[in-house]
């Protein structure tokens, strides 16, 4: 399974938000779409950054109230780790381990934003992927196969 297969299903739809947006604008649309992360883009194709829960958190403790009035620039994380459609499952759960990240905008081949992916649907594949895996070999093992 690879990225390309869980957008088939999920779909290819991106939050996003210009960098020039406020914070308090961001955690609206943070609520509104039941998201954890927004890409943060100006067309919506480019990607300036990524703004994150934990991003916001780690605003607050550093600017205590006014921080919802800032910029979106002010606190998302400029260096964004992403993937592309053919990278399978596998390749997303070690670069989200190793790097810590719970959230890959994935691009095409040109840089464009075309999706993303969470750590929840990297596990329901692998999980989905596993299912598949036991159902066969009970179906070996009963003689159905």
């Amino acid at each position: 399974m690879n990225v390309q297969s869980i957008l088939s299903v999920k779909g290819s739809s991106v939050a996003t938000i210009e960098p020039e947006a406020t914070l308090a604008t961001a955690t609206a649309s943070l609520r509104d779409h039941g998201v954890g992360a927004l890409v943060v883009s100006r067309d919506g194709s480019a990607i300036d950054g990524i703004l994150s829960e934990r991003d916001v958190v780690r605003a607050l403790a550093a600017h205590g109230g006014s921080t919802l009035g800032r910029d979106v620039s002010s606190a998302m994380s400029g260096h964004v780790v992403t993937c592309a459609m053919s990278d399978s499952v596998d390749q997303l759960m070690a670069m989200m381990t190793e790097r810590r990240i719970r959230h890959l905008p994935v691009c095409d081949a040109d840089g464009a934003l075309v999706g993303i992916i969470s750590i929840g649907d990297v596990v329901k594949a692998r999980l989905a992927q596993l299912k598949a895996e036991n159902d066969q070999l009970y179906d070996y093992i009963q003689g159905r196969a």
